[in-house]
């Protein structure tokens, strides 16, 4: 079992933007920028090339959604979107607001407090249209 279905059956704490029957969105607890988003299946697959080609277009859709409503919610130039899949053996999409490509540096973490955290996670559900 991956920590991202421990997140997703509830067993670790997360930052939760939305879910529905097949994915699940949260906040990244070492985020690039504020608002960063994983974007995970709920059905343990490593890689997002082995997905059946629905539940890949799904998740694409799905993301898509998350990625309006954090544009909507921070002040960034767009939404960048990544697919590394090595830290994690279970298919996730990085949502990152973003103003120039060097905001996709995954060597540049920032710690934000639970208290920041929590209102950008509320701020973002706010502006989601599932």
């Amino acid at each position: 079992m991956t920590v991202f279905t421990k997140i997703i059956n509830g067993e670790i704490p997360c930052y939760k933007i939305a879910e529905d029957e097949n994915y699940f969105a949260f906040l990244d607890i070492r985020p690039l920028n504020l608002g960063h988003t994983l974007v995970v299946t709920k059905r343990e697959v490593n890689y997002i090339f082995d997905l059946e080609d629905a539940e890949l277009q799904g998740l694409i859709v799905f993301a898509k959604k998350i990625a309006i409503a954090i544009k909507k919610s921070i002040d960034c130039e767009r939404i960048g979107m990544t697919v590394i899949g090595l830290e994690v053996p279970h298919t996730h999409i990085h949502l990152s607001p973003i103003s120039s490509v060097h905001d996709l540096d995954f060597r540049n973490t920032k710690e934000i407090s639970k208290e920041k955290m929590l209102e950008i996670a509320e701020k973002i559900k706010s502006n989601l249209k599932i």
